[in-house]
């Protein structure tokens, strides 16, 4: 019994958070990069301009003016733009991954690294060689790369000139990067996801689309269903051996009672979750959901052989992220609670991180269970983690046992979801193996990592490594593959 004994136990990590160089190497510039900083009082925003050159800052669900684009602020600070490192240090960290006894490394490729626009015909050959040499360094160690091949970063002139993932013209230009990376690292990656948290993208700052309205979120879906589907028939064709996933942000929604209004509530809101994995995994659109376009006036335009297409593009396993669980009520007045831009209802049974986050263990045994019985795919948990404002002790140690407290009760949960309900679990990342900026609120104080990084909110720090004590816990879970975690 126990995990298999090619269980992947790795780290989780995004360019966009943790890459840095946004300039550096002949890439272009990505939605992501015009994201200002904040913190849990102050939500993020993003920087665009005006056709009549007006510089505004809109929050994460507002509509753009009609022809604005996307624009950075000269002397304010992004921290996407240096992030921490990994562009210079990606050896250094490598190491540290090797020493903390990883069998993979979660990643992305930045689009705009290989094709700066996003439309050209030909790849930007500094940028291919710079994952080349990252890849061959994971290599050297015997660490698998797991690359997503978009983690909310659509280039900022497909956004601005094409109103982004909204136009279909981004299927045949993503289809296009995937090609050109399926074939260079042919023989260096097995394991790929083509959309990271498909079911939370909507809007500029993830899809590069200037409407939130839902005819245009979900417009961009079905393009985006078209461009995966296509895309794992077209890695398929270059690499049998290749497995493509997808990647859905998951947390069960449990009713707050046993009221019954409260249990249909829950429902709809896990229909919302479920309905991106039924396209990707069952490859149609499933009846729940037409039924809820029909409600809500949403006309999805389809081109002959969409959903031919979106049926022999199924994915080979379930990759997903889980950091809460949620109740659901039909009474609006109801406590509510979020945390990864997902929104719910306040558990009474739970506590919650210092960002409001609701700890829930179990919840990730349900969210396995649930998801393996009603697909019955192989499930890979990629990202999942504690974000702590961490401190750094007078002699350099930082003594995180409240993230390892977290890490070995979720440890737990999968091991019983494994031993007990059966579930086929390939791996495990946690989010943030090193410290990065995190997505949600744009900070270093959000600490998720077991690498400490001296970066911080105001754009100080050396960006020097350290280990907390966390890194040597994970050290022994890995290599005893889950067993040694007390």
């Amino acid at each position: 019994m126990g995990f298999r004994k090619d269980f992947l136990w790795g780290g989780a990590t995004a360019a966009n958070q943790y890459e840095g160089g946004y300039l550096e190497g002949g890439r272009g510039l990505a939605t992501s990069d015009a994201i200002r900083g904040g913190n849990v009082n102050t939500p993020r925003k993003y920087t665009i301009m005006t056709k009549e050159g007006e510089v505004m800052e809109l929050g994460r669900e507002e509509s753009l003016p009609e022809g604005a684009k996307g624009y950075i602020i000269p002397g304010i600070y992004y921290p996407s733009h240096q992030a921490v490192d990994f562009y210079h240090r990606y050896k250094e960290d490598i190491a540290l991954c090797a020493e903390m006894g990883l069998k993979c490394f979660r990643l992305s490729i930045s689009w705009t690294r290989i094709f700066p626009r996003g439309d050209e015909e030909e790849p930007n050959e500094e940028g291919l060689k710079f994952y080349d040499d990252v890849f061959d360094e994971m290599l050297k160690y015997g660490i698998e790369p797991v690359v997503t091949i978009m983690h909310f970063d659509t280039p900022m002139y497909l956004a601005d000139n094409l109103d982004g993932w909204h136009s279909r013209k981004l299927i045949d230009y993503y289809v296009r990067y995937c090609d050109v990376i399926f074939r260079r690292y042919k023989d260096k990656v097995k394991y790929w996801m083509t959309f990271n948290e498909i079911n939370i993208l909507r809007s500029w700052m993830q899809l590069g689309i200037h409407s939130t309205a839902p005819q245009v979120r979900y417009q961009a879906d079905h393009n985006i269903f078209v461009a995966s589907a296509k895309a794992v028939q077209l890695g398929h064709s270059i690499n049998p051996d290749f497995q493509i996933g997808m990647m859905v942000a998951y947390g069960p929604f449990y009713p707050l009672t046993c009221n019954p209004d409260d249990v249909m509530e829950s429902i709809k809101k896990n229909r919302e979750k479920e309905f991106f994995m039924d396209v990707q995994v069952r490859g149609y659109y499933p009846e729940y959901q037409m039924k809820w376009f029909e409600r809500n006036g949403v006309k999805i335009e389809m081109e002959e052989g969409d959903l031919e297409e979106i049926a022999k593009g199924t994915v080979d396993y379930i990759g997903f992220s889980y950091y809460m669980s949620n109740t659901s009520s039909a009474d609006p007045n109801a406590a509510k609670i979020g945390g990864n831009q997902v929104f719910g209802g306040k558990n009474p049974y739970l506590k919650a991180s210092d960002w409001g986050w609701q700890i829930d263990p179990m919840g990730l045994r349900i969210s396995l269970s649930q998801i393996y019985d009603r697909y019955h795919k192989p499930m890979f948990i990629v990202e999942n983690g504690l974000g702590a404002a961490d401190k750094v002790e007078e002699d350099g140690s930082v003594h995180d046992q409240y993230r390892i407290d977290y890490m070995r009760d979720h440890v737990r949960a999968m091991k019983d979801a494994v031993d007990l309900d059966g579930v086929d679990l390939m791996g495990y990342c946690p989010w943030g193996h090193i410290d990065l900026v995190s997505a949600g609120t744009g900070e270093m104080k959000k600490r998720y990592g077991f690498v400490f990084v001296d970066r911080y909110d105001d754009g100080t720090g050396d960006f020097s490594r350290r280990r907390k004590d966390s890194f040597f816990w994970y050290k022994k879970c890995c290599e005893s593959n889950g067993e040694d975690i007390d």
